[in-house]
């Protein structure tokens, strides 16, 4: 059942209920480059991405572990900026639609933006400094090699939300 403004005289069912209570479902996101080059794979890749819907806007959970498998591209330059599939498609692109943290050790890790660049993915822009104080090799949107050269244990985690296109 599609979303529907509660009225007077609408009589409580489970499905009305389910209508209006969002339920968390898993998805897989696509993961390709902005470039269309140095296309990743996640391999073996310990996934964790949920979202759930609530009238028109969506509420996700993005958790990424790369695993020894996991493939960052051939070749990569810091032009092939990752995207990474939406569950749903968003009514607009946004600077801001959430934060994540991209580690890849206990004083390797900074925070990320989550960004709309398209209606159908989202990309990760570098918004902070290490904790250690050492400099990150690249800033901007995150690639292969942006903020660091990614390898297996590294992690993605983040939490957005946006308005779904009608």
């Amino acid at each position: 059942m599609a979303f529907e403004v509660w009225q007077p005289g609408m009589i409580m069912t489970e499905e009305r209920m389910a209508s209006i209570s969002p339920t968390w479902e898993d998805w897989v996101p696509t993961w390709v480059t902005s470039s269309g080059s140095a296309t990743p794979s996640f391999g073996n890749a310990v996934l964790t991405c949920r979202y759930a819907l609530s009238a028109t806007t969506c509420c996700g959970k993005f958790d990424v572990a790369f695993g020894s498998t996991t493939s960052f591209g051939t070749s990569p330059t810091t032009g092939d900026n990752w995207r990474f599939g939406l569950p749903v498609a968003a009514s607009a692109l946004h600077n801001v639609a959430g934060f994540a943290e991209l580690n890849a050790s206990t004083g390797a890790r900074v925070v990320a933006r989550i960004r709309l660049t398209t209606t159908a993915a989202f990309e990760l822009e570098v918004s902070s400094g290490r904790p250690d104080a050492t400099a990150v090799a690249f800033t901007g949107l995150v690639d292969a090699l942006t903020p660091w050269t990614w390898t297996s244990g590294n992690t993605i985690r983040g939490t957005f939300q946006y308005e779904i296109a009608n």
